[in-house]
C-alpha cells in the first residue's frame, strides 16, 4: 500500500513498553510494516507559539500536498505519449547518506528512511524560521509550476486548434498542406486558379460541364488534387473577369467554390508555425537521443529531458521532500502539545500490509494507548462524546498523536 500512518506516543518507559507491544501485535498478526521515524531535537519556544504553529503547519501540509498532486498530474500531461513511464519521473533525492546522495528513490522508500535534512533546514533555528522556510520553499515552487504550466498549455491550445484546422472537411479544413504552387497559375493579370469541391457522385458531371460553365474558362485546365468522404477538390483556371459567373453557376449544379488564393509566405508561415509548435511541444518531454561521441564510438542512447519534465522532476521532488519534513514537523508540535515538556516522545512509521486491515490496525493502536487519554479513547466508539478543548471531528482524534501520508498521487 502507498499509504502510512505517522503516529507518537511519550517517551517514558512505560510507553516505551506499549510501543513494544504495538509492535509485537502488529508483526504477529501481519497488519503493518513499522519503523522509528526521527525526529531531531528543535528550539520549543513558547507553548503559545506552538499553538499557532500547529494551525499554520495544518494549512501547509494540506497545501503542500495539493501542490505535489499538480505536479504529479502535470508529469502525466506532459507525458502524454509515454505515461508508463510517468512513476519513473516521480522520484524523491535519496537522502543524506553520501552513498545515496545523488540516487532517486521511490517515495515510499524515502518516507521509511526519512532523514532530517539539517543543511537545508538547521533545527537549530526556532520553528517558526523553519517553517517559513519551508513555506517560502513551496511557494516559489508553485508560482514557477502556474507560469510554466501556463506556457505549456498556451503552447498545447494553439498546436491543438492548428491541428483541428487540419482534420476538417474540404470546406473548412486548411489547405496549405494539401496544395502546392504547381497548382495554380500565378502571377497572371488575366487568369486565376479557383479550387472546386465536388460531390463523389458527381465527379463525372463536373468533367462533362465545368468548361462550359461560364464564358472563358481555360480548357482541359482542372486537375483532381485532393480528396475526403464526401468528395473531392478540383482545380480550375479561367479569365478573372467571369469569376463572379463561374461561381453562380457553379453552385447552381452543387459544385462549391472554396474561397482560396495561393499566397505563398502565407503557406510557407502557416507550415512553420505547425512545425514549430510541434518541435516545441516535443521538447517539452523529450529531446531526441543525442549521439556522444567518444573516438570512433557512438552511443546514442543518452537521452536529454525537456525543460518542463526536467524542471518537474527536479521541482516534484523538491517539494515532497519538504511535504514530508512538514509531517516531521507536525508531529513535533503536536506531541509537545499533547505531552507536555520537557520533549520526550517517540515517533513510529506505521505502513499498514492491505486495506483491510486498517480498521484491526486502528483497533490495535486505539488499545494499546488506552491510557493515553481515557475519554478520546472512549469517543472513539461513541462519536456523540465531545472532547473538551478541542475542535477536532472526533474521527480525526486518536489518544496518540497521528498524521496520515497518502502517496497515491495520480488517484
Amino acid at each position: 500500500m502507498s499509504e502510512f500512518w505517522l503516529i507518537s506516543a511519550p517517551g517514558d518507559q512505560e510507553n516505551l513498553q506499549a510501543l513494544e507491544r504495538m509492535n509485537t501485535v502488529t508483526s504477529k498478526s501481519n497488519l503493518s510494516y513499522n519503523t522509528k521515524f526521527s525526529i531531531p531535537d528543535f528550539k520549543v519556544g513558547t507553548l503559545d507559539s506552538l499553538v499557532g504553529l500547529s494551525d499554520e503547519l495544518g494549512k501547509l501540509d494540506t497545501f503542500a500536498e495539493s501542490l505535489i498532486k499538480k505536479m504529479a498530474q502535470s508529469v502525466v500531461e506532459v507525458m502524454e505519449d509515454a505515461k508508463g513511464k510517468v512513476p519513473e519521473n516521480l522520484l524523491a533525492n535519496g537522502g543524506l547518506k553520501e552513498k545515496m546522495k545523488y540516487l532517486k528513490i521511490d517515495l515510499p522508500s524515502f518516507v521509511t528512511h526519512f532523514e532530517w535534512d539539517m543543511a537545508k533546514y538547521p533545527a537549530k533555528q526556532p520553528l517558526v524560521s523553519v517553517v517559513d522556510t519551508l513555506a517560502k520553499q513551496l511557494a516559489q515552487i508553485e508560482t514557477d509550476l502556474k507560469s510554466r504550466t501556463a506556457a505549456y498549455n498556451t503552447l498545447k491550445t494553439n498546436l491543438e486548434n492548428l491541428e483541428k484546422k487540419s482534420m476538417g472537411n474540404l470546406f473548412t479544413r486548411t489547405l496549405s498542406d494539401i496544395v502546392s504552387k504547381e497548382d495554380f497559375v500565378l502571377g497572371s493579370e488575366y487568369l486565376i486558379t479557383l479550387l472546386v469541391i465536388v460531390p463523389k457522385p458527381s465527379y463525372a458531371q463536373w468533367q462533362k460541364t465545368y468548361e462550359s460553365l461560364s464564358d472563358m474558362v481555360v480548357p482541359r485546365s482542372t486537375k483532381l488534387i485532393a480528396e475526403d468522404n464526401e468528395g473531392g477538390l478540383f482545380t480550375v483556371t479561367l479569365f478573372r473577369k467571369v469569376i463572379e459567373d463561374f461561381k453562380t453557376k457553379a453552385r447552381e449544379n452543387k459544385f462549391t467554390v472554396r474561397e482560396f488564393y495561393y499566397d505563398e509566405k502565407e503557406i510557407k508561415r502557416e507550415r512553420e508555425e505547425m512545425s514549430r509548435l510541434l518541435s516545441d511541444k516535443k521538447q517539452q518531454y523529450q529531446t531526441s537521443c543525442v549521439a556522444l561521441k567518444k573516438g570512433s564510438s557512438t552511443f546514442p542512447d543518452h537521452k536529454v529531458k525537456g525543460p518542463l519534465l526536467r524542471w518537474l522532476k527536479v521541482n516534484f521532488s523538491e517539494a515532497f521532500i519538504a511535504w514530508i519534513h512538514i509531517k516531521a514537523l507536525r508531529v513535533f508540535v503536536e506531541s509537545v502539545l499533547r505531552y507536555g515538556l520537557p520533549v520526550n516522545f517517540q515517533a513510529v512509521l506505521l505502513q499498514p500490509h492491505k486495506k483491510s486491515s486498517t480498521k484491526r490496525l486502528r483497533e490495535v493502536l486505539n488499545s494499546v494507548f488506552r491510557h493515553l487519554d481515557q475519554v478520546a479513547a472512549a469517543s472513539i466508539l461513541d462519536a456523540s462524546v465531545e472532547i473538551p478543548g478541542l475542535q477536532l471531528n472526533n474521527q480525526d482524534y486518536f489518544p496518540y498523536v497521528y498524521f496520515h501520508i497518502d502517496l497515491s498521487l495520480l488517484d
